[in-house]
């Protein structure tokens, strides 16, 4: 309908609301973390194929060091690593995906944040209605100390709606999983391995020229003798993006998890909530 830029009525109130409502998300009542959820979102990460390539690649480094204090004898040294890897190569009706995350951080030769990932898909007859994929990862958290977390798996994919603006895909399939934990008090190591029902539904729409709109839910339950019950993790990503002008537009991403029974005492969900404002040259 507005094909280059919607009118400044609509700007400015998309605008307004994004910069005012949204926020507010922050009074939820859950403890603060920077999201490394243990559901992966893959559908957040993984690359697009089309028709004018079968191979794709993105890869990006970082690197940080610096010494910085007030005080001559209490210097702050601070050393930070990371790196994202992502490949897909699709040559027909299949595709193979292969993701890296590692996120790295040290202050005074402590180790502050340490995770990352490594995870491998083959998505069989992507482009159909129904299709299939098998997968394997593994993961590690040491700042809530999770190291390692290893899991194979298949999914039924099925995409009710698959239309230019508007897509709609439920997947589910079973799960092994394990795990080992280190208890944040006493350092007791726990070590389990589940069998588990994983899911998710994804929903992208673009409702406008200007306004695109992408959610996925995960959810993942599995039955621990242990306990004599189940354990049941959520997890979702909510991005919402705005263009203001032909240069300009608002970038909304809400990211949370959260898990009924955590095998060690750690916080039972955790968000991540960002509002930027991008300028395209």
């Amino acid at each position: 309908m507005y094909k280059d830029n919607p009118p400044w009525q609509l700007r400015l109130f998309s605008c307004v609301f994004q910069l005012l409502f949204v926020p507010l998300l922050f009074l939820l009542p859950t403890g603060y973390h920077s999201l490394q959820a243990q559901i992966l979102n893959i559908e957040q990460h993984r690359l697009e194929s089309d028709t004018a390539s079968n191979f794709k690649f993105k890869g990006t480094m970082g690197l940080q060091v610096f010494n910085r204090s007030a005080a001559a004898d209490n210097p702050v040294n601070l050393f930070g690593f990371n790196s994202d890897v992502n490949a897909l190569y699709a040559p027909g009706r299949h595709a193979y995906i292969v993701i890296g995350h590692t996120n790295y951080l040290e202050i005074n030769e402590d180790p502050w944040l340490n995770f990352g990932f490594a995870h491998l898909r083959a998505h069989f007859y992507q482009k159909e209605t129904l299709s299939f994929e098998t997968y394997g990862q593994y993961s590690y958290d040491n700042f809530r100390g999770l190291d390692p977390r290893l899991l194979a798996g298949a999914n039924l994919r099925y995409a009710f709606i698959q239309r230019t603006k508007v897509e709609t895909v439920f997947g589910v399939g079973p799960m092994l999983e394990s795990e080992r934990w280190t208890h944040p008090h006493t350092n007791e190591i726990r070590e389990v391995q589940f069998l588990k029902l994983s899911s998710y539904f994804i929903y992208r729409h673009s409702i406008s020229a200007w306004v695109d709109l992408n959610a996925i839910v995960y959810y993942q339950t599995g039955y621990d003798s242990g306990i004599s019950d189940f354990r049941h993790r959520v997890s979702g990503a909510l991005n919402i993006n705005t263009r203001l002008s032909k240069r300009w537009s608002i970038n909304n991403s809400l990211n949370f998890s959260y898990e009924d029974k955590p095998l060690v005492p750690i916080t039972k969900t955790i968000f991540d909530l960002r509002v930027g404002v991008s300028l395209d040259l």
